[in-house]
């Protein structure tokens, strides 16, 4: 059996950024066990949206510093100003309709601009620049197609999907939030399902325990891969690269605390040898295969 996972998020989000070792984790042990689909939430459709709740560049940017004890790379310099994340989200959603299966990928280029560089992510050219480094992406045509009536029939059918968290166990959690007039998922937020019509939720931030636990009460007969004797193995399987607390979390047993030094040990020997390839990103740093490296760029601030 399949289990369907919708995970609503945005890419302007730094709970949802600071998931991704969790989800990493889910990605390595259940492959294509679950079968994911990815709604925008669209936090805001300008940044003024921000402001006028008090948000600075400045501000922003020292608050990612109460993030980075999840483990994902962040930077503190400042942007020029606050974008909103319309125009990101429109991006994924037209990566989904025109290259189905790459918006995650695309999602991921937009997190690591948003928070280990100074891009503004509302302004087409960035958009573009942080999406340079995804294989086989035609950014152009991306970027493009943000305006575009379908792409943006397609995001607010998106922004409903997700305000629909009214009475459900996210906002008896306290995980939902009512920013615009309506109860919606915050991000992240994944909902799994089987073809039966059973259904689980994990309202916002969440822990690789409770997405296991789920998981394993909606079929404990999946196969459950486990965590890899070597992080090239992990590194290798993923088609993008990985940061340190990501391989961490992959590598360690079960739903123990990751052992990070020792992941971090490991990975620079690998990168020693030249089997693969470490990139400084914010105050941390992405590892990709060494065959792989040549077809991946990170963003970088204007």
């Amino acid at each position: 059996m399949t289990i369907s996972a919708t995970h609503y998020s945005d890419p302007g989000c730094p709970w949802a950024y600071s998931v991704s070792p969790a989800l990493a984790v889910l990605y390595w042990r259940y492959g294509p066990s679950i079968d994911w689909r990815f709604v925008t939430i669209g936090l805001t459709e300008r940044g003024d949206q921000y402001e006028k709740r008090g948000y600075t560049p400045a501000k922003s940017a020292r608050g990612y510093r109460s993030f980075r004890r999840y483990g994902m790379p962040f930077t503190t310099q400042p942007r020029r100003r606050i974008p909103g994340t319309s125009r990101a989200c429109r991006a994924i959603v037209a990566t989904r309709l025109s290259d189905p299966g790459n918006e995650h990928n695309v999602f991921r280029a937009l997190q690591l601009g948003w928070f280990t560089t100074a891009l503004v992510l509302d302004e087409d050219a960035d958009i573009a620049q942080a999406l340079r480094g995804v294989p086989g992406l035609d950014v152009d045509a991306v970027v493009g197609a943000i305006d575009d009536p379908a792409v943006v029939e397609a995001y607010e059918r998106d922004r409903a999907e997700a305000r629909s968290a009214a009475g459900g166990p996210t906002e008896f959690q306290g995980k939902a939030a009512n920013s615009d007039g309506a109860v919606r998922f915050t991000a992240p937020s994944v909902v799994f399902e089987t073809a039966d019509g059973r259904r689980l939720e994990a309202g916002g931030f969440q822990t690789i325990e409770a997405y296991d636990v789920l998981i394993a009460n909606l079929d404990p007969t999946l196969e459950r891969r486990p965590a890899p004797a070597d992080p090239f193995e992990a590194i290798a399987s993923f088609g993008y690269a990985l940061s340190t607390q990501e391989v961490a979390a992959i590598m360690t047993s079960g739903n123990d605390a990751p052992d990070r030094d020792a992941a971090e040990d490991a990975l620079i020997d690998l990168a020693a040898s030249g089997r693969i390839v470490r990139t400084p990103v914010g105050d941390g740093a992405l590892w990709v295969a060494g065959a792989e490296a040549a077809a991946m760029q990170q963003p970088r601030a204007a």
